[in-house]
C-alpha cells in the first residue's frame, strides 16, 4: 500500500520531520511526517495501518499532492490474497467490486509494471553528488524527449562548481519534477522515464512506478497547474508574496536565503525582518535554520550597537550599505553573474574574517626551465602537457611534509591546529564560468609525469563541467596561478579553511648578480598569502625561501 501526499491546500511543501521509521507499525490516521509551507506547519497522517516497509522522502524534500510519501507492507490477509490476484485473469478482474479495485490496484499494477518487457516507467533520483545539497542550474531536457543512458539531464551548482548529472537509464521523458533554482539532495525525484532499458529497470537506484500512481501524478500536476489561478487570491506564491509581503532585503539577498537549508516560513520571516540566513546560526537537524534561531539573531543584533553608514541608510546584513544611485551619471546596464560566481560569493567572503598577509619572493627556474625543456617533447608523444606546474606541486608537497602547518586548519576553539596527515592539493583553473579548484590527490606521493597527466585532466574535466562535487573537497592547500596572462605579483585570496595559498606569476628573464657579474636568469615570483592566526611572518618567509631552493634544483628531491 502506497501513501501519498493528500490535497495540503497549496501547491508544494516542505518536508521538515518525518515521525516514521523502516519496520514500525501504525495505524490509519496515524501522523506519519510533516510539512511546512510558507503559513503553516501540518502532519499528515495515513491513509492505511500496516507496517512501514519504504520511506520515499527526507527531510528538507519538496512535495506536492500526489508525491509518494511512504510504503506499507500488506496485512497477512491482504498478502494472502494478493498471489491470486495477480494471477486473475482479465475476466475475474473485471468482474470485482470496483471497491476490491481500488484496494488491490497497487498490488496487481506491480505485478503488471514489473512483468512487462515493452515499457517500463522509472525514477531517476539524484544520485551521490559528495554534498549535502546542491542548486538545480539548469534543466537539460523536456518532457517527451528520448534520452540515453548517460545523457546529461540536470546540472546542479555548489558552492565550488558545476556538475552535469548523466541519465542512468533510456527512455522518453514523461514528467520532470524539478526546475532551476531548485535545492536538492541525494535521493531527490528529477524526472519519470517509461524505458525499456533492462539496466535502468533494474538499478537499485531506480523504483519502478506502478500505474496506480499515474492518476495521483496526473493529478498533482494539473493541480499544480491549476492551483495559481484558483486559489491565487487565498494562497500566493512565493513569488508573490516577495512582491506584496513587507521586505526588509534586496533581490540578491533573497535569492541567497533561497540556498539556504531553511522552511519557507522562515524565509518568508526573513524577507520581513531583513535577515540574510546565511549569518544565522542554524540549531535545527542537519544544520536547518529554525524560526528560533532567526529570533535569537534578530535579538542579538538589537541588543548589539551598529556603525552608522552615513546617508545611505542602515548598513545591510553583509556589513556593506546599498548601493548608491547613479541615475544622473549616464545609464546602466544589470548583468546577472554566473552561477559558479554567484555561488562563490559566499565563501570568498569569509576571507574578510581572515587576518591574512602575504609573503613574496622569487625563485630561480633557469635550469628547471631548460630541465623541463629536455622532457616535454617525450611527454608530449605520450599525449601529456608538461608544464611547469608539475614541478611546482611536486615541490611544494614536498615541502608540506615538512611544513605541517601550512596544510593545516585552525580550529574552532581557535586554540589548536589540526594538521593533516596526507596532502590534497587545490589548483585553481579558470573556466568560461569563472574560478574553479579541483584537487590533486597526495602529489607527495607521485611521480612529476604522474602529477602531470592529472593536472591536464582535472584542467579538462573543469572546462568540460564533468567534475564530479568529491573533485573539488578535502583541499588542505591550494596553488593559483596567472600562467601566461600577465603581472609581475599578486595577494590570492586564503581559501577558508586552508590555512595559505601559493601564487604563481609569469617567469621572466631577470639580471642576477653572481658576485662577479650580472647573469641572465629566468626568475619566478612567487606570492604566499598565509593566515596570520597560524602562521608567524618568519615561519611565512622561511617556506618561501625553502621553495625557493627546491625549485632551483628540484632534482634533489627526486632522488
Amino acid at each position: 500500500m502506497q501513501i501519498i501526499t493528500p490535497d495540503i491546500g497549496v501547491d508544494q511543501a516542505q518536508v521538515t520531520e518525518i515521525l516514521v521509521k523502516v519496520g514500525d507499525q501504525i495505524a490509519e490516521n496515524d501522523s506519519i511526517l510533516v510539512l511546512e509551507s510558507d503559513k503553516a506547519s501540518v502532519e499528515v497522517p495515513s491513509t492505511a495501518k500496516g507496517t512501514v516497509k519504504s520511506i520515499s522522502v527526507n527531510v528538507g524534500d519538496t512535495v506536492k499532492e500526489g508525491t509518494l510519501l511512504i510504503e506499507l507492507a500488506a496485512e497477512d490477509s491482504s498478502e494472502a490474497s494478493e498471489q491470486p490476484a495477480t494471477k486473475a485473469t482479465p475476466e475475474s478482474t473485471t468482474s470485482s467490486t470496483t471497491e476490491a479495485k481500488v484496494e488491490e490496484a497497487p498490488a496487481n499494477n506491480t505485478s503488471q509494471v514489473a512483468t512487462a518487457s515493452e515499457s517500463r516507467e522509472i525514477e531517476l533520483k539524484v544520485p551521490d553528488i559528495g554534498v549535502e545539497k546542491a542548486s538545480v542550474a539548469e534543466v537539460l531536457v523536456k518532457v517527451g524527449d528520448v534520452i540515453s543512458e548517460d545523457d546529461s539531464i540536470i546540472v546542479v551548482e555548489s558552492d565550488k562548481a558545476t556538475v552535469e548529472v548523466p541519465s542512468t537509464a533510456s527512455g522518453e521523458v514523461l514528467s520532470i519534477a524539478v526546475k532551476a533554482g531548485d535545492m536538492v539532495k541525494e535521493g531527490v525525484l528529477m524526472l519519470m522515464v517509461k524505458s525499456t532499458s533492462d539496466a535502468g529497470a533494474q538499478s537499485s537506484e531506480n523504483t519502478i512506478t506502478t500505474e496506480a500512481q499515474k492518476p495521483s501524478e496526473e493529478k498533482a500536476q494539473t493541480t499544480s497547474a491549476e492551483k495559481p489561478q484558483t486559489e491565487s487570491a487565498t494562497t500566493p506564491s512565493s513569488s508573490t508574496e516577495q512582491g506584496t509581503s513587507t521586505t526588509k532585503l534586496t533581490d540578491a539577498e533573497i535569492e541567497a536565503n533561497a540556498k539556504v537549508y531553511a522552511g519557507p516560513a522562515v524565509r518568508q520571516m526573513a524577507r520581513q525582518l531583513g535577515v540574510v540566513l546565511s549569518q544565522v546560526k542554524a540549531t535545527g537537524s542537519n544544520d536547518r535554520i529554525l524560526k528560533e534561531d532567526v529570533y535569537a539573531y534578530v535579538k542579538d543584533r538589537l541588543n548589539t550597537s551598529s556603525p552608522s553608514v552615513g546617508a545611505t541608510g542602515l548598513a545591510q546584513a553583509s556589513g556593506l550599505p546599498k548601493l548608491p544611485c547613479f541615475d544622473d551619471y549616464g545609464d546602466a546596464e544589470v548583468k546577472t553573474m554566473t552561477r559558479l560566481q554567484q555561488v562563490s560569493v559566499p565563501q570568498l567572503s569569509l576571507n574578510n574574517f581572515i587576518p591574512q598577509v602575504t609573503q613574496f619572493d622569487l625563485a630561480d627556474i633557469t635550469a628547471l626551465e631548460a630541465w623541463r625543456n629536455e622532457l616535454k617533447a617525450d611527454f608530449k608523444q605520450r599525449g601529456t602537457s608538461l608544464t611547469i606546474l608539475a614541478f611546482i606541486a611536486k615541490a611544494v608537497s614536498h615541502l608540506l611534509k615538512h611544513e605541517p602547518y601550512f596544510a593545516g586548519h585552525l580550529a574552532d576553539d581557535q586554540k589548536s591546529v589540526l594538521l593533516r596527515n596526507e596532502i590534497h592539493m587545490g589548483i585553481a583553473v579558470a573556466t568560461d564560468d569563472g574560478l574553479t579548484v579541483p584537487v590533486l590527490r597526495n602529489p607527495d606521493q607521485k611521480s612529476i609525469a604522474q602529477i602531470a597527466t592529472e593536472l591536464a585532466e582535472l584542467s579538462q574535466k573543469a572546462r568540460d563541467k564533468k567534475l564530479a562535487p568529491k573533485d573539488l573537497q578535502g583541499a588542505n592547500f591550494t596553488i593559483t596561478s596567472l600562467g601566461s596572462i600577465g603581472g609581475t605579483a599578486f595577494t590570492p585570496l586564503v581559501n577558508w579553511p586552508q590555512v595559505a595559498i601559493l601564487g604563481i606569476s609569469p617567469a621572466t628573464m631577470q639580471p642576477v648578480w653572481d658576485g662577479q657579474q650580472f647573469q641572465p636568469k629566468l626568475m619566478l615570483p612567487l606570492s604566499l598569502s598565509y593566515d596570520h592566526r597560524v602562521i608567524n611572518g618568519a615561519d611565512a618567509a622561511r617556506f618561501t625561501h625553502k621553495l625557493t631552493k627546491l625549485l632551483h634544483d628540484i632534482r634533489s628531491i627526486l632522488l
